[in-house]
């Protein structure tokens, strides 16, 4: 590559496109690659820094061509999208990203490897597979409600419910229907259970999970989803900037030396968030109205300004308390579990007794 110090790869499913430019800035080459040709290409060139939008198969290529000796700086898009000059094309995205990698204030998003995007997908497909159980229940309650059905509340309610109809019932078209439905909710929650259950043996096999779950609120699903998300937190300076990349501290819009404070910003991984503050609100519901936690600031703060303003700052805190614990964490082996390599932490006694504070 001459004298190419940064390169922008425009990510793509077939065809990729390059750009090179040297330290001043300078477009010096540039290249559309197929799919096969792009780890060889990489292969034959000198060490640069390459930058990558952080998007579909980012972190695989990124390992990969992170293997050969370049060094990897992966963004996010949005902090990309303002370099981009003119109309959208493949060449142009990838001078921007390439803009955009030679500058020192956009900030890196961390190359996740291997066990910890398994761990993800686990998440990920419990996740479809709740959607679609409750899209299962959703049809066959509205499916009898047109025959004049009232199904109660709760899948298990729904189940003796629809075994009752079925029994009494003379539409055989409208029976053999809800019977296949019921079927496929069955193999929905099979399949929920089974995906639970791996992520039970990863939690149980990683010290930092399980440290992560005393911390109030947080539960099996929030401390893995942590892990997988952020399985080395020591790329995040403070505690603060820890909660802002989940999006639960406030959007400011300040201007003319005046502080303005908004809602949430709502920005970065929505999943993690969503846990948090759901595992808030459990916390929540337990101590309102307990004698022997109506001095604890969160409750304080619920009658003070609501429930959910408040479930939102103890999310926020357990967030802070997360990151506490992944200060000291020092990543180590572990053994397979359901097939799969998993990552384990240990945790030093610092941020023990940090995360009681």
């Amino acid at each position: 590559m001459g004298n190419v110090t940064v390169v922008g790869l425009d990510l793509a499913k077939n065809v990729f496109q390059v750009h090179g430019m040297d330290e001043t800035g300078r477009k010096v080459t540039g290249a559309k690659l197929k799919r096969k040709e792009l780890l060889g290409y990489f292969a034959n060139q000198p060490p640069v820094r390459v930058g990558l939008e952080a998007c579909g198969s980012a972190h695989y290529w990124a390992r990969a061509i992170g293997k050969l000796g370049h060094e990897i700086k992966m963004m996010a898009p949005q902090h990309v999208k303002a370099y981009v000059q003119g109309n959208k094309t493949d060449a142009r995205d990838a001078a921007a990203i390439a803009e955009a990698a030679s500058r020192q204030s956009v900030k890196a998003v961390a190359v996740r490897d291997e066990t910890s995007q398994q761990l993800q997908a686990l998440h990920r497909v419990r996740e479809l597979l709740m959607k679609q159980r409750i899209a299962v229940t959703n049809q066959i309650r509205g499916l009898l409600s047109e025959f004049g059905e009232a199904v109660p509340q709760g899948r298990k309610e729904l189940r003796e419910h629809v075994a009752l109809w079925q029994e009494k019932t003379g539409l055989s078209i409208l029976k053999d229907l809800i019977h296949e439905l019921t079927e496929a909710l069955n193999q929905a929650e099979t399949r929920i259970s089974k995906i639970e259950v791996q992520l039970k043996a990863a939690h149980l096999a990683s010290e930092a999970s399980q440290n992560i779950e005393t911390v109030p609120g947080v539960g099996l699903l929030s401390a893995t989803a942590v892990i997988a998300a952020f399985g080395d937190c020591r790329q995040i300076d403070t505690s603060r900037k820890f909660a802002c990349c989940l999006g639960i501290t406030p959007r400011e819009h300040s201007n003319g030396g005046t502080q303005k404070l908004l809602g949430i910003s709502k920005r970065g991984n929505g999943y993690v968030r969503k846990l948090l503050v759901h595992g808030a609100r459990s916390v929540l519901k337990a101590r309102m109205n307990k004698p022997a936690h109506a001095e604890d600031w969160e409750v304080k703060l619920a009658k003070r300004r609501g429930h959910n303003i408040a479930a939102v700052a103890l999310a926020a805190k357990n967030a802070r308390r997360i990151w506490a614990i992944f200060e000291f964490v020092t990543p180590l082996t572990l053994g397979a579990v359901s097939g799969a390599s998993l990552p384990v932490w240990s945790m030093g006694p610092r941020a023990r007794i940090r995360v009681l504070s």
